[in-house]
């Protein structure tokens, strides 16, 4: 099942639709410091990147994924359409959105591909984009479980992960192909299982909410 693309917006973070045209805002991204992409695929050169892109777009024709730019706000005017200007700073998606024949609505996701330009990480930026995700994810879709599994070896990863509030399955071994520049071309990776359920997500919810209010 299709659906179309729209954005999530936020105060400190927008989520928009990926397009081909942000291949050069994400080139830049994910060329000022790559040392946190050890573990995850950020292409660094244009043909790899509209790759990249181009195989996130035909995901999302498919009916398997929703994939976003992260923009933050920069200034008031002058921006596309008259709006504020905007810096693109990283990707995110939803994933591997699986479609029940009794729904019209997706009942399972996944959020995964994240990545953050390396001065917008560790700041409000990545705990609104999963805010925004987890509240369309439960609230509009009213999915019965939402996934985020990343690479078993990835610590600052699977922290990022647990302070969210989701729950280890287990790991998954030789679960999906390795990536980044820590990894072997070619090789499997084992993957850290995590999900929220719906009965876990008002704690989850509040403690998100409560986060963006100490990090101004």
């Amino acid at each position: 099942m299709h659906f179309e693309p729209f954005a999530l917006r936020g105060q400190v973070v927008r989520l928009e639709p990926l397009e081909r045209h942000h291949a050069d805002a994400l080139l830049e991204a994910a060329g000022a410091d790559r040392s946190t992409f050890g573990y995850t695929l950020v292409p660094h050169e244009r043909t790899a990147m509209e790759a990249y892109i181009g195989g996130l777009l035909a995901d999302s024709e498919a009916g398997r994924a929703m994939p976003f730019v992260h923009c933050r706000p920069d200034g008031d005017g002058d921006g596309d359409g008259g709006g504020p200007k905007v810096t693109v700073i990283g990707c995110t998606r939803f994933m591997n959105i699986t479609w029940w024949p009794s729904r019209t609505t997706p009942a399972e996701v996944e959020i995964g591909g994240t990545w953050l330009r390396a001065d917008a990480q560790r700041s409000g930026v990545n705990t609104e984009a999963k805010l925004l995700m987890l509240t369309h994810a439960f609230d509009l879709w009213q999915v019965d479980r939402v996934a985020v599994c990343t690479d078993a070896r990835n610590e600052q990863s699977r922290r990022a992960i647990e302070r969210l509030g989701a729950a280890l399955e287990g790991v998954l071994r030789n679960h999906r192909p390795a990536a980044g520049e820590q990894s072997a071309a070619g090789a499997s990776r084992d993957s850290a299982m995590y999900s929220i359920i719906p009965s876990e997500w008002p704690d989850i919810r509040d403690r998100l909410q409560r986060s963006l209010v100490r990090d101004g």
